[in-house]
């Protein structure tokens, strides 16, 4: 074979130096989609840029680079407990103060006979204090009067207090039950008629444990009124609440609420609040339901509170519903709602006097907060300010 000319090993060297010149000269191709010329600094960053391969964004604005951060849902911070009484208490004083007055206005007279007495009588049955408590008050006082010879406004006031004080029974244990026992949360269980507010009174308790740092699950045991679970987990999302609930239409009540108190259980939570359906007071088989809900949820854990809501305006209708409920249920507690507006505060000395049943929280408005414990002495004085 000839041999081959040095001229062309150097042509071959030449033409391959010259190939890698440009290809190095070119530089690294783009990525996919990425852009064909040079990006000013308030582009934004091409489509896969930094990404797994190790490559760093040119750009150098925070909004380019940036991952957006997930923000919590917001929650309510509810109102403490002596914060909400005192501003129910002037709100009490408020509405009330019509009947303090008047019978400090009867008593304080210069000559108090029969007619007066008469008179105040009639003040407390309009008060809804009832026949009885009132029968019993007047005779207290006009002994008292008798006795002690006095027609001092200060002295009256204060002998009036002290009557009422008397009716409103602050010896009554007023406590709710929501420590938690061995295993299991307290179940408070919620009923009263239609439009008494009782949906409305679970959200609100439920804001009044979250202030004491109790942990709650709420359920949503009235399944007839198409928005009531909407409504009661509205009330629980505002104060990060579990609530559970079905989504069938017209499900077993009983079942949701086991299954309230099952879900408690198991998220070790301190209270479960079951808010149940309104019904008449006559109607048996509505009654009976509640009592199968509690035999039911008993198989998971003790009902401890039985909760009637009862709105303070219906006076001696009132009354009816809370005696029925009362044998159903045994009802272990009152929430009087909507005592404001009237001077209606005597509801207070008749049901209890009726049932044995304590007024155990008070509702005076349409506010989140506006639901506080009841405390005797604060609601008389409230009464006679």
């Amino acid at each position: 074979m000839d041999q081959i000319p040095v001229f062309v090993y150097v042509i071959v060297a030449v033409v391959i130096l010259t190939i890698l010149g440009f290809v190095l000269l070119r530089g690294p191709k783009a990525p996919p989609g990425g852009y064909t010329s040079t990006r000013d600094a308030d582009d934004p960053a091409p489509e896969g840029a930094g990404d797994a391969e190790g490559q760093e964004s040119t750009t150098t604005t925070d909004e380019a680079t940036a991952t957006p951060t997930p923000t919590k849902p917001s929650v309510d911070r509810p109102e403490s407990v002596n914060t909400r009484m005192a501003r129910l208490r002037g709100r009490l004083a408020k509405s009330n103060n019509v009947f303090g007055r008047g019978l400090l206005a009867l008593l304080s007279r210069d000559r108090v006979d029969q007619d007066v007495w008469d008179e105040i009588e009639e003040t407390l049955l309009l008060a809804d204090l009832g026949a009885d408590a009132a029968t019993d008050l007047v005779e207290s006082l006009q002994q008292r009067v008798k006795v002690e010879g006095t027609q001092d406004p200060t002295r009256v006031k204060a002998m009036l207090r002290e009557e009422l004080l008397k009716l409103v029974d602050p010896a009554m244990d007023r406590s709710l039950a929501i420590d938690r026992k061995d295993l299991a949360p307290a179940v408070v269980l919620v009923v009263g008629v239609n439009g008494v507010g009782k949906t409305t009174t679970v959200g609100k308790l439920a804001r009044v444990l979250v202030a004491e740092d109790k942990d709650v699950v709420l359920g949503a045991a009235d399944t007839f009124r198409a928005a009531a679970a909407d409504q009661l987990q509205t009330w629980g999302n505002r104060v990060g609440v579990v609530t559970v609930r079905s989504e069938a239409e017209g499900a077993d009540p009983a079942s949701v609420a086991f299954d309230a108190v099952k879900a408690g259980i198991e998220a070790e939570s301190d209270v479960v609040l079951l808010d149940t359906a309104g019904r008449l007071q006559n109607k048996a088989g509505l009654m009976d339901q509640l009592g199968k809900i509690k035999r039911v949820v008993s198989k998971a854990a003790e009902v401890d509170e039985v909760l009637l809501v009862i709105d303070a305006t219906t006076g001696q209708n009132g009354m009816v519903q809370a005696k029925v409920f009362s044998e159903a249920v045994d009802v272990t507690g009152i929430v009087l709602t909507k005592l404001d507006g009237t001077a209606k505060g005597g509801i207070v000395v008749a049901i209890q006097r009726a049932l044995g049943v304590p007024v155990k929280l008070i509702g005076l408005g349409e506010g989140p907060d506006d639901l506080a414990p009841f405390d005797p002495e604060q609601f008389v004085d409230a009464l006679l300010d």
